[in-house]
Formats: C-alpha cells, structure tokens, sequence
C-alpha cells in the first residue's frame, strides 16, 4: 500500500524532530507542526492517516485539536502524547475519539508499535468499508450468465485474463453487462483483497471527473474547501474500472495516459506526484477505432487500453442464453422479495425470447424483476411482463415482435414453436400435443429436453 502520512505536532522543537525522525526510518511520509492551529492548517491542507500530537501546548490544546479534527478529518487516527498524564486526561481523550494515549518520557518502541496499530486498524476499516460497498456485487458474480457459444469464448477469456495484471477493454452495447465483467476480473485476480472503485466517465464535466479521478488539494478551485484523495489513490493496490471511456475529453486523455504509463497521479491544485499501483479495466460502447480515426480519442491512449479486448455481444445475438438468464433473475427477484415463483410459463419464454432487448440483459433483468413484483402466481404468466412484450397477437413462426427471425438452430426453432403452440392453447398440453402430432408423454419429453417444464399444476386435460 502507499506509505502512510502522519503529522507530528508539539510545540517542543526537540521532542517534535525526535519523533518525527523515529517514524520516518520507519518508512512513513511525515510533516510537524509546532502547534495546534498549524496543525489544523495543515489537516485542511492534505489528508493524513495519523495525527501524533502533544496534549499540553500554548495556542490549542491537544484535547481541543482532537475535536477539531474530528469535524475536519473525520477518518483520521488520533495518538496523544502528554507528561502530565492522568488516568482522568486519558479516559477523557479515549471518550473523545483518540485512537490511543502514550506518555512521556516517550519509550520510542512504544510509540511505533501504537502508530503501527493505529495504521492496520485504519487500514482495516477503510477495506471493511469496502467490503460491505461490495459486498452485494461480489455474491452476484453468477450474473454472467449464458450457455451460447459466443458467451462461453467470453467465459474463457475472462479466466485466462482475470489473474494478470493486464489492462482489459470491455466493449458492448449498454446493458451487456460491462460493469459485471469488470467486477468478475477484479475478484477472481489476484488483487481481489484490494480495494475496486468505479466511476461511469459519461455525463461528467471534464474539470468534475478529473477531480474524481486524481482528487484535489485545498483551493483547487472554487469549493474545495478540503482536499480529497481521488479515486486513482482510493484503488492503490487494486483495480480501477472507467465505465464509459470513450467520453472523456482530450486533455483528461493525455493524462489517463500518463497514469497508465508511469503509475501516478498529480491532484489538481497540486505539485506532489503520488506513487499508485493499480490494475486498469475500462469499457465503452462505442467504437473507439473509428473515434482515433475521427480524432476524437487519442491513439496511444486507445492502444494502452486496448491490451486484452473482451467484446460482449447483445442479447438479440444470443437468443439461447435468455431461458437462463430470465431463471436466474427470478431466483434473485423472487428472493428478493420473499415471493416463492417457481418458474415461468412457456407462453411467458416466447414473448421474453422474440423481443429484441434493445436494453440487452439490464432490459431483460428490468422486466423480470418487473414481472416477479406484480405476480400472483406460483408461475410468471405473460400479463406479468411489461405491456410492451405483450403484442396484441401472439407472434408467429418466422416472425418477431420487433422484425423478421434472425437465423437459428433447428433445434432453437423447434422449441419456439413448442412455446408458441401452448402460448395458443393457453397451457393446455393435451390440445398442444394433438397439434404437433405427438402423444403427451412425448410433448413432455420434449419440454423436458427443452428445459420448458415449469413446476405448475396439473396440465389441463
């Protein structure tokens, strides 16, 4: 992780360099200050990981600073030191927030085993922090869902990457699921304990996302009243993921570039360079070759980004991954919100599988979670679907909603007609069977093979 940042204050001149001597062979970036209103300056100035303070000093006491610092730096560890101590001044400092309270004469090893402490607990709730922001995606890895051939290439690519350190570029149009692939990379790699910050580059301000993404110091610009780490330095030891990175402007592109060329960051206002090391994973829908050609986006920075590709296609191009996806959002749906829906209605599969989903798996994660609120059955029926899935006549073999059929699998067909024909019979297996010409045992059969069975009452006779 980076080197962590302390500020020693006491207003001591000999006390205060001794200290701040101990911690820096430690490995530590430290500042003083000589007193409690320099202290606060400072504090408004750049964010630190521990304050060191002294308790006795002429302008502000320690106490007082502690609770100052508690309005400005609220994530900041606190260590007091004091040669008056009293068993009544440490359990008033403790009350107010401290994380400790040491004495002097200061054993020095002491003071160092404290900082040490008060380094890992932050650290600790700062990644506890992030597990719990997390918490929810990282059991919804299963979102990536499909059995096509075209999403189990995406499957192996995303297992051979997923442990390296390579940048990745995930293209697709909007609702494939960019953001879900990212996450899988980042938590199957091997920075999977590290921190994973995301930000969507779309509909923001130039001036705005630079701020987020190298932070600020005090005074940048209007309204920085604090400094801000940014989120480049937030994933230190993890993975950064740019949603959207084909709508960052040129000159946020120069410097995206130089964050992937030398691994660190400047904050705006700033003129200290701050060492990161992350992993980087953007995804855009657009087509970043033809924005180089049309000079909108930068061709060094699209090579950088470009070193493993992972194109998602759209849901219309992978028509067989729908039964499975629709299931596994009514588990989570139906979960969710305590409804026990068993399954879907066969007549309910046709009309998810001939729309076009021009909103991709989000579209189709929308409707079913649509359709799962509005149920009242054991099965979702077709009037729980949205009405725009619902066309007015049922859709016909070598027909869509939305178009002609593109070309399928025979056995892709055959199943849709099964659908199509108990969509006509309302359920009734016995009429559906007479009209494909089969016996019941066999139309049951071949539901079973078609994974259209659903755990309904007894079929109508």
């Amino acid at each position: 992780m980076t080197r962590a940042r302390l500020l020693v204050v006491d207003d001591d001149a000999e006390s205060r360099e001794v200290v701040a001597e101990a911690l820096q062979a430690e490995g530590y970036t430290v500042t003083t200050a000589g007193g409690g209103q320099e202290a606060l300056g400072l504090v408004k100035e750049r964010v630190y990981d521990v304050v060191v303070s002294d308790i006795r000093m002429p302008d502000l006491d320690g106490l007082f600073l502690l609770r100052e610092l508690r309005e400005a730096a609220p994530d900041v560890s606190v260590i007091l030191m004091t040669a008056f101590g009293t068993v009544e001044a440490a359990l008033e400092a403790i009350k107010d927030g401290a994380y400790d309270y040491v004495s002097k004469p200061l054993h020095l090893d002491e003071l160092l085993i404290t900082v040490r402490r008060a380094i890992e607990q932050r650290r600790l709730v700062l990644e506890n922090q992030r597990f719990r922001e997390t918490l929810q995606e990282r059991h919804h890895l299963g979102n990536i869902v499909g059995v096509s051939s075209r999403m189990l290439d995406v499957f192996k690519l995303i297992a051979r990457v997923a442990p390296t350190r390579s940048t990745v570029l995930i293209t697709g149009e909007s609702g494939t699921g960019k953001e879900v692939v990212a996450r899988v990379l980042h938590f199957n790699g091997t920075r999977a304990a590290g921190p994973f910050v995301t930000i969507d580059c779309a509909g923001l301000a130039e001036s705005l996302l630079e701020s987020e993404l190298f932070g600020h110091v005090r005074g940048a610009f209007t309204g920085a009243v604090m400094p801000r780490r940014g989120l480049f330095e937030a994933g230190h030891g993890g993975t950064v993921f740019l949603d959207e990175v084909g709508d960052i402007g040129p000159n946020l592109q120069a410097k995206l570039l130089r964050v992937l060329e030398v691994q660190e960051v400047k904050p705006v206002g700033g003129n200290e360079a701050i060492r990161i090391d992350i992993r980087l994973i953007a995804a855009t829908n657009k087509d970043l070759q033809e924005e180089v050609r049309a000079g909108r986006f930068r061709e060094d920075l699209f090579y950088r980004l470009n070193v493993v590709s992972i194109h998602l296609p759209p849901l219309r191009e992978r028509r067989e991954d729908i039964p499975a996806l629709a299931r596994h959002f009514l588990q989570k749906y139906g979960d969710a919100n305590g409804k026990a829906i068993r399954g879907i209605a066969p007549e309910t599969m046709v009309r998810l599988e001939v729309y076009r989903w021009p909103g991709n798996v989000r579209e189709l994660e929308n409707a079913i979670e649509r359709a799962v609120a509005v149920s009242s059955h054991s099965i979702l029926l077709p009037d729980d679907l949205p009405p725009h899935l619902l066309p007015s006549t049922a859709p016909t073999i070598g027909e869509e909603a939305h178009g002609p059929v593109e070309m399928v699998s025979l056995e892709a067909l055959t199943r849709r007609h099964i659908a199509h024909v108990l969509a006509a019979t309302g359920g009734n297996k016995s009429r559906a069977a007479e009209i494909l010409g089969v016996d019941r045992r066999t139309l049951y059969r071949m539901l079973e093979r078609y994974s259209m069975l659903t755990p309904e009452t007894p079929p109508k006779v």
